[in-house]
């Protein structure tokens, strides 16, 4: 699904990935984990062409993004911080995100989910943070890409909306599809999480499965294993 051999990239005199290789196979969600700095946007960004690697190649769906564009209609990606126009109304935002793309799912199911329905009148600016990311997921999900790349997905939720994410997430992975996760909330990767890749300083220091981390680390819970990765490599 995503295969990353070598990538370097640096900005000025900071080195933000250093080598790195990754392999994430179809199907399941994979949680990209790491202290600020450690590479996470940076590896999401390349993959997405947004950011254009010093060294190193990038395969999606089987085919290398050097140079090529196409293959980004493909991916579903949820950005950190959503920057919509503040003077749209949330149904005019939608109804133009949806006639750029080629449209499969019913954003109207996915706006009874996250009960944006009294809000569509209304416009961005004068939206919540919570309720503007809502809009963000309804935008992700209401097309039916292979791949879905989710930027702090939980980023101002309420406890009933993160529930119903949860759910989504994982309905849309018994399609088939691949999922890949940043969070810095560990209960939300522990209950999503097939896999985790735990990025420091832009190398992996950490592929498997939460269980395998807690076996690797002997730390009985998963915040735990997390910590000791760090505190051993700045021991």
């Amino acid at each position: 699904m995503v295969i990353i051999e070598d990538l370097h990239k640096r900005f000025g005199k900071n080195q933000v990935l250093s080598g790195l290789d990754l392999t994430i196979s179809e199907g399941g969600v994979f949680a990209v984990l790491g202290p600020n700095g450690s590479g996470k946007t940076t590896l999401i960004k390349s993959v997405l062409g947004m950011v254009i690697p010093d060294k190193g190649t990038i395969t999606v769906l089987g085919e290398n993004i050097k140079k090529k564009s196409d293959y980004r209609h493909k991916i579903d990606y949820l950005p950190q911080i959503a920057n919509f126009p503040s003077n749209l109304k949330v149904k005019e935002l939608i109804k133009m995100i949806k006639d750029l793309r080629a449209f499969t799912n019913a954003e109207d199911q996915l706006i009874e989910l996250f009960r944006l329905e009294p809000f569509l009148d209304k416009k961005l600016g004068n939206l919540s943070g919570g309720t503007k990311q809502k809009v963000n997921l309804v935008l992700t999900f209401m097309f039916d890409s292979p791949l879905i790349i989710l930027d702090e997905p939980t980023s101002g939720l309420d406890p009933i909306s993160l529930i119903r994410l949860k759910d989504l997430i994982q309905k849309e992975k018994a399609k088939g599809k691949t999922i890949l996760i940043t969070s810095h909330i560990m209960s939300f990767v522990e209950e999503v999480s097939d896999e985790i890749v735990f990025l420091l300083e832009g190398k992996i220091y950490f592929k498997g499965t939460i269980s395998e981390l807690k076996n690797k680390t002997n730390q009985p819970d998963f915040e735990h294993a997390i910590a000791s990765i760090l505190i051993d490599n700045h021991a």
